[in-house]
């Protein structure tokens, strides 16, 4: 029973901090890569109104974010959980998963953006992040 509870907190705190994580970078992107010229990005609206005119370059920091993100959920899961079974980590991209799913059908990003997101950020770095939190 115990080990239930810790591992359900664990799974809590990770997707927390993961997600605190993800949107710290969401938000620095537009500081590091410059948004199109007289595009708003701070909103819905003007997201999907600046959606033609961004640049492969422009989908590197939402990618990077999701990817972080659901790593450093799924380690610090893995990390602080009781039994370090690989379901913590699924569970962490599961749930992250359909976040990104949600942005695809909402956002309507290039299809090859939505592909490699849903590929490679969330399934895969979670499984990255198990086998090094449980290499510790």
């Amino acid at each position: 029973m115990r080990s239930t509870i810790i591992n359900i907190l664990s799974i809590l705190v990770g997707v927390l901090i993961g997600g605190i994580v993800n949107m710290a970078i969401v938000m620095s992107g537009g500081f590091l890569i410059a948004p199109p010229q007289g595009a708003d990005l701070t909103t819905e609206k003007g997201l999907l109104a600046a959606m033609p005119l961004m640049e492969p370059k422009h989908f590197l920091m939402p990618f990077l974010a999701h990817a972080i993100g659901t790593f450093v959920a799924a380690y610090l899961a893995t990390r602080f959980s009781k039994t370090k079974a690989i379901r913590i980590p699924i569970i962490i991209a599961a749930l992250f998963f359909i976040g990104g799913l949600i942005d695809v059908l909402e956002l309507h990003a290039p299809i090859w953006f939505s592909c490699t997101d849903l590929a490679l950020a969330y399934f895969p770095t979670a499984f990255l992040a198990y086998k090094w939190a449980k290499r510790d």
